[in-house]
């Protein structure tokens, strides 16, 4: 297939941005803005995520109009702006469409503003651009943008060159968007999700007998107060088995209502006002509830009412999230965490050179050097000639790799005697305490960019954000970094 070119088009006029004295904190994000804005014309990321996705949008659709086309790049254009500037706010969907419409500076920055009106993206619109182009383009892209940092720095207007022969890993959990996970709670889930469901199937006029739905949902809600209670009686455990018989006797009734009315709208969504896809939505809901329903009652008799333990790969965390994990950290105010494994490994200039966030269970850290190793040689064409990391990542095997490799050993030693050994290295000392900073970086990563929980429901989307976030945060440190004007300027100076 042939490479698809773009059209040239035109960009609307913008608006003059307003001068905004006596507030510093604009006037940085501003220049944030601006700089961002340079970086993506000068390193011509912003041209090769455009090309990609024509080269993909072409595919799909060959026989098209130039003027289609261009509208087509417009948006593009947009969606890379919009989900970098969504970020950047840490603003959901909707406040983001808010602001967008409040805001000159948002609206020059994403190529929205005009003389004579401004066409602001519905929050629709705005899901649509974050899921615009695939996690493997983006991740190309962040790689790109870092190997062009390090060759070529003169092209970003950077003093120095970024360093991508020295990495800092370590690893982190990302947090999950689930309450936390309580075996009962799953019930009460279970019961509002089909219950809803079997109410707005009501509301299309498809009927069953049955009870008023929302007598379910106040049983249901009274029980779980009985049961969050029941810690403070002495009986507690006597209770807590009586409140979940019960809770298990309605999780039951409401389960057999919901298959009917699941089959009623599968037969006769043609008397609705729906369209198939739209009673599809609803039917995909239910299914997924009542698919894990008998597991979800199955594990809380066992815990409750038999109180046998279940092994944590065989536990059941939510309804909603299939790949979310127990991890035992053992940290300090977060004991136990439930989502994702990510590694993460930064350079000393405290950008992201390597990352993976793990579907699975993760392997132990050791077992995750080679692997970051693997994957640094694959997208910067050469791998890191120095590596530091705590003791988890240590053993033999890494060891022997890095030396093979030649590769400079600065990971913690496990052993007390290697590591007395190890600290009278100089360089070895400098890594490990330049290593600290890194979690300040995973926390800047997961407090300031992706949020406490992400918002992201499912992994594909849970790991195409985490990508955007490493982009955005990429450009964020390096719009930071000094440029050549500026050195010249204090040379000049000195």
């Amino acid at each position: 297939m042939s490479k698809a070119i773009l059209i040239p088009f035109a960009l609307p006029l913008p608006q003059i941005l307003p001068t905004i004295e006596g507030n510093v904190d604009y006037r940085d994000f501003r220049e944030q803005l601006q700089r961002i804005d340079e970086l993506l014309v000068q390193s011509g990321l912003e041209t090769q995520l455009l090309e990609a996705d024509l080269q993909r949008w072409r595919a799909d659709s060959p026989n098209v109009s130039a003027k289609t086309q261009q509208n087509h790049e417009l948006h593009s254009r947009r969606a890379l702006r919009c989900n970098i500037a969504r970020l950047l706010l840490q603003e959901d969907f909707r406040g983001f469409a808010v602001r967008l419409a409040d805001s000159p500076l948002l609206q020059y920055f994403c190529g929205i503003g005009e003389v004579d009106r401004v066409r602001v993206p519905s929050k629709s619109t705005l899901q649509r651009y974050a899921l615009w182009w695939s996690e493997a383009e983006v991740r190309a892209l962040i790689h790109q943008l870092l190997r062009l940092g390090a060759q070529a720095p003169q092209q970003l207007h950077l003093a120095a060159p970024l360093d991508l022969d020295t990495c800092f890993l370590d690893t982190t959990c990302v947090v999950a968007p689930i309450h936390y996970p309580v075996d009962w709670v799953l019930l009460r889930d279970a019961t509002r999700t089909l219950v809803q469901s079997m109410q707005l199937i009501r509301n299309q006029g498809l009927k069953h007998r049955m009870e008023a739905p929302e007598s379910f949902l106040r049983r249901i809600n009274g029980l779980c107060m009985q049961m969050t209670h029941a810690w403070n009686k002495d009986d507690s455990q006597r209770q807590r088995k009586r409140t979940l018989r019960q809770m298990d006797r309605v999780v039951g009734t409401v389960r057999n209502h919901a298959r009917r009315y699941r089959d009623l709208l599968d037969q006769r969504w043609s008397q609705t006002d729906w369209t198939r896809p739209q009673a599809e939505q609803v039917l995909r809901r239910m299914d997924q509830v009542l698919e894990q329903l008998p597991a979800a009652r199955q594990q809380a008799r066992q815990r409750i009412l038999a109180g046998q333990l279940v092994a944590n790969e065989e536990k059941m965390l939510s309804l909603y999230e299939a790949d979310v994990h127990v991890i035992v950290r053992k940290k300090a105010g977060a004991e136990i965490e439930f989502g994702n494994t990510l590694l993460l490994g930064e350079n000393p200039q405290g950008l992201i050179m390597d990352w993976e966030l793990f579907r699975e269970s993760a392997p132990a850290d050791a077992q995750l050097l080679p692997r970051s190793v693997g994957r640094m040689e694959r997208a910067y064409g050469h791998g890191p000639k120095a590596i530091a990391a705590d003791r988890g990542f240590d053993n033999l095997t890494n060891r022997v790799g890095m030396e093979a490799d030649g590769i400079f050993n600065a990971v913690c030693p496990r052993s007390p005697q290697q590591l007395k050994r190890r600290v009278r290295s100089w360089k070895f000392k400098r890594l490990q305490r330049r290593r600290a900073q890194t979690e300040g970086r995973i926390g800047i990563l997961k407090n300031v960019f992706l949020g406490r929980p992400m918002r992201s429901k499912g992994f594909e989307r849970r790991e195409l954000t985490v990508t955007w976030t490493v982009l955005v945060h990429n450009l964020w440190v390096i719009a930071r970094l000094p440029q050549a004007e500026q050195a010249a300027v204090r040379q000049r100076a000195a």
